[in-house]
């Protein structure tokens, strides 16, 4: 058996499985939008952070890196199992043809698998649909949840990218702006969480999340060291 994903957020600079073979390249007309919230890990349900999902665009291409796993059915059902409960906002799967860097006329492979989202708030709860820059920025700049951060994920992913090579202007530049409302909380001295837990929220809910956050990072406990922080 073979499977190959498409990493093209977080999975880039930390896939947490086990992998054979990892290849930078792309694939055709997709773009990356921050359109999907995230409401266990750097936000919360009251308060989401916005993290990634992927929006057709005829044209537009979106650089990340294709994981392959190779071996029995076990093997390819436990990346699975670990892929979809991580996944676990994105209630879409695709399969797209990759491009290898180098080789934009050939697919390197025909069918990998990416995770998606429905683009509609009724189909997927996780939905959060797209705002003005300043909007997404300052949500990003204020979000937090149990795990870290929302601002984080966005700085490291705009790093990954220039790691691997290929920015992202999209991200650049959204990152930028996040730069800036940041600078300009500090400079007014208002910077706090502007999405933290608040008093209200139940202290059950907030136990739920840090109890699901804890039972993926100990199904985790295998995954590769990672040259950037989730």
């Amino acid at each position: 058996m073979v499977l190959w994903v498409f990493g093209y957020g977080s999975l880039i600079w930390k896939p947490g499985f086990d992998f054979d073979e990892k290849v930078l390249g792309f694939i055709k007309d997709f773009r990356r939008v921050f359109d999907l919230a995230c409401i266990d890990h750097r936000g919360t349900p009251e308060h989401p952070a916005r993290t990634l999902t992927l929006e057709p665009k005829e044209g537009a291409v979106c650089w990340g890196i294709a994981y392959c796993v190779r071996g029995d059915i076990e093997k390819e059902r436990a990346t699975m199992q670990y892929l979809e409960k991580r996944e676990c906002e994105y209630d879409k799967k695709a399969l797209v043809k990759f491009y290898k860097e180098g080789e934009s006329l050939k697919p390197y492979v025909t069918n990998v698998l990416i995770f998606i989202s429905t683009p509609d708030k009724i189909s997927n709860r996780y939905y959060l649909g797209p705002a003005p820059l300043e909007e997404m920025a300052r949500q990003i700049a204020t979000a937090n949840g149990p795990c870290g951060n929302n601002r984080d994920y966005l700085f490291y992913l705009e790093k990954a990218m220039l790691q691997i090579g290929h920015e992202d202007e999209y991200v650049t530049e959204l990152a930028n702006e996040v730069r800036r409302v940041l600078g300009v909380l500090k400079d007014n001295k208002t910077f706090e969480p502007h999405f933290a837990v608040k008093p209200w929220l139940s202290l059950m809910n907030t136990v739920r999340l840090l109890q699901r956050r804890l039972f993926w990072i100990r199904d985790n406990n295998q995954a590769n060291s990672p040259s950037l922080p989730s």
